[in-house]
């Protein structure tokens, strides 16, 4: 590799080539050439400039790799022939290239001719093309607008097919839907369905630029929809005369029919009215047949309602019961075709409203549909006919009956129907507002009743009179005893749920009872009490009605709510009426009264400077020795049955509590009375100087008393004491 690199160093460049060839004169005899220096000055650029090219330029490694295949070695022949091969080599590549070149040359002509065949024939087809071209322009015009006018009649076709296939029904789907011989099934439906679509996207066609096609088909669309609703309305209302309600299973092709027919609210209302009458006939009906014949059960025959016409409380509650069964049941019957597809009936009713703008009462009001609402109505309807006979029966029953117990017994059994239907029809139903009305009647005629025997009493004077006993007279008894049954009766049927009834603002539903059975007799029983004329007697009667009333009222809370009060406050003033009649007999009885008449001046006297006053009471003549002597005999023969006689002066009271809590009061008033006389004689001997010594300084005060004319002491001739009375009247 050294030996190559030094070869391909050691070449001059093509420039020098020539000086190196032995046929070239030396450069030292050449008079033209440089010096010495100046050749030496080249030389050595020039190895500076060998020895400065890198080794790994591109070219210089060709150029020793081409050195290296040839195996040349660095001799002086060698570098001598190596230029002239090298030159050579190219000269023979050149006439190579310049050979191959005029092959290519040769070709090319052979091209060139080709080319120019072409060309003249291309010309001439050229111009037979512009021949061809101006013959079938024409042509392919035509053709042209054949195609167009093609692909137009397809297009109209497949819009006049999607048109016929759309708005135009055929004869046989128009057969099915207006024809009465055929039959209501799915596919009368299905083409009623699509006649409906149609109706409506007959408003599009209004709006473009034909509208006359618009107007025909909405008109026969109209025609066809009108046909076919009173085909579905004439079979609904046939189905209805034949439908079987006590069948759980109420056909779908009805309910379905129902609900397209609310998209016309005028049919749709007037099926309802047929299906209502047809069903009050039926009810009606069986209400008769309940009511007069025997109806076979499984087992035993069950008697007609009207065998049991003697005993009104089961009779009504008899035919109460059947009408409460029949309601349930026909409810139920019918609950699957206003509930179950409640949606869709209101949305049918509102679209037929749109379509039908005069069927509304009031423009402003947005009718929704209300399937519960819609049911219950329709029930009322149902048994319009029955609510007739009951309303018929139930006043006759009524009317023949004078038992006030049965009849406010008739009267809860009502009030408790009138709650189970208006719950379950609504409070504005027929039933709801009948079993109200009968309710009503029923009271009144019990009120009637309570009014005719009251006035049958009043005219009986033996009936009137008091009793030697003074006890409550015995048609006021038998008053309680019908009001003890009534209220019984009232509290089997409501229990403590009207006990509130005036406290929470609700009216209590007892008081019109209390006020036609026990105010009038009440009244009567007080107004008898005119007759008697002892003061002590007349208070004794009066308060063992008041107690014989209060007794019979107080177990019924809803009963003493608002008659409670006034007794009370009536009994409280009889009671102290008493306890002044008891006080009275005690001070009138022992003597006490007559000193304490003689006292009253004294007993407002002032306090300061009234002894000279208080010793006047001994010269009083009920305070003489003979008239005090003998008060106080009265007095000690008194006081030993004393408290038995003042019990005994109101034997005649009922109520032994009350006696001895009365008589209780009056002693105590009593013992506070004679302790005010035992301190008014105590102070009189003080204020005259008498009594202020003890034993034997008394006897001598006493006696010094009397010879100087005051008088004997006081508290000697009258001796008991405020002490010793409370003990005998204990």
């Amino acid at each position: 590799m050294l030996s190559s690199m030094a070869t391909g160093s050691y070449f001059p460049p093509s420039g020098a080539t020539s000086s190196l060839s032995p046929r070239t004169p030396s450069p030292a005899l050449s008079p033209l050439s440089p010096p010495v220096q100046q050749r030496s000055n080249a030389l050595s650029n020039r190895l500076t400039s060998v020895l400065s090219v890198s080794y790994a330029d591109s070219d210089i490694r060709d150029a020793l790799e081409t050195l290296s295949l040839r195996g040349v070695h660095n001799t002086a022949e060698v570098r001598r022939q190596l230029r002239l091969d090298v030159q050579k080599e190219v000269v023979d590549c050149n006439a190579e290239i310049v050979r191959d070149f005029g092959r290519v040359a040769e070709q090319l002509e052979r091209i060139g001719s080709v080319i120019s065949n072409l060309k003249e024939t291309c010309n001439e087809m050229r111009k037979y093309i512009v021949l061809a071209k101006q013959d079938t322009t024409p042509v392919l015009e035509e053709a042209s607008a054949l195609m167009r006018q093609k692909q137009e009649s397809e297009t109209k076709q497949h819009l006049l097919d999607a048109f016929t296939k759309h708005f135009i029904v055929s004869d046989d789907d128009l057969l099915i839907l207006t024809s009465v011989e055929e039959p209501i099934n799915d596919r009368f439906f299905n083409v009623l369905a699509r006649v409906k679509q149609i109706h409506r996207d007959c408003e599009a066609l209004l709006g473009a630029e034909n509208e006359r096609l618009g107007l025909e088909l909405m008109e026969k669309s109209s025609r066809s929809l009108n046909s076919a609703y009173q085909k579905l309305y004439r079979w609904v209302q046939k189905e209805f005369k034949s439908l079987n309600l006590e069948d759980p299973r109420i056909s779908s092709t009805i309910r379905r029919g129902l609900r397209v027919l609310a998209e016309r609210p005028s049919l749709f209302h007037s099926c309802l009215d047929f299906f209502a009458e047809a069903r009050d006939y039926v009810l009606s009906d069986a209400f008769h047949y309940a009511l007069t014949n025997a109806v076979s059960g499984s087992d035993n025959a069950v008697k007609p309602i009207e065998f049991s016409a003697h005993d009104p409380l089961r009779y009504i509650g008899d035919m109460l019961a059947w009408v409460h069964s029949t309601t349930v049941s026909e409810r139920e019957a019918l609950e699957a075709l206003f509930v179950a597809d409640g949606a869709e009936l209101a949305k049918g009713i509102q679209t037929g409203l749109s379509a039908e703008p005069w069927s509304r009462l009031d423009e402003d009001e947005e009718v929704t549909f209300d399937g519960q609402k819609a049911l219950s109505d329709l029930v009322n309807r149902d048994l319009i006919g029955v609510c007739r006979s009951l309303h018929q029966r139930v006043e006759l029953v009524i009317q023949g009956n004078d038992e006030p117990v049965t009849c406010y017994k008739v009267v809860n059994l009502l009030s408790f129907y009138h709650v189970t239907f208006s719950k379950l029809l609504g409070l504005g139903s027929n039933l709801s507002e009948l079993l109200q009305t009968l309710e009503r009647f029923t009271l009144n005629h019990f009120q009637t009743i309570m009014r005719e025997e009251v006035n049958t009493i009043s005219t009986d004077h033996a009936a009137l009179a008091p009793s030697e006993d003074l006890s409550a007279p015995q048609f006021l008894i038998d008053a309680l005893e019908v009001l003890t049954a009534l209220m019984k009766t009232h509290d089997a049927s409501f229990g403590t749920d009207d006990v509130s009834g005036t406290s929470d603002g609700k009216e209590n539903k007892f008081t019109p009872v209390l006020l036609a059975a026990l105010d009038p007799f009440f009244d009567l029983a007080k107004s008898c009490a005119d007759e008697i004329p002892n003061p002590t007697s007349r208070a004794i009667y009066l308060t063992n009605i008041h107690i014989t009333t209060r007794s019979t009222l107080t177990p019924y809370p809803f009963a003493n709510a608002t008659h409670l009060p006034p007794l009370s406050a009536s009994l409280s003033a009889l009671r102290t009426e008493l306890l002044q009649i008891q006080h009275r007999y005690l001070l009138d009885n022992s003597g006490l009264q007559v000193l304490l008449r003689a006292l009253q001046p004294f007993s407002q006297m002032p306090t300061s400077g009234g002894e000279k006053d208080i010793a006047n009471i001994a010269a009083l003549p009920e305070f003489q020795p003979e008239a005090l002597i003998a008060i106080s005999q009265q007095l000690d023969d008194f006081l030993p049955s004393a408290l038995m006689d003042a019990t005994d002066n109101l034997k005649r009271m009922q109520s032994a509590m009350f006696v001895k809590s009365v008589t209780e009061e009056a002693v105590e008033a009593f013992c506070r009375d004679f302790e005010f006389v035992e301190g008014m004689i105590i102070g009189a001997d003080e204020a005259r100087g008498i009594g202020k010594g003890t034993g034997a300084n008394e006897d001598e005060s006493e006696e010094s008393s009397k010879e100087e004319g005051e008088g004997p002491s006081l508290r000697r001739l009258f001796p008991r004491t405020t002490g010793e009375i409370r003990v005998l009247l204990s």
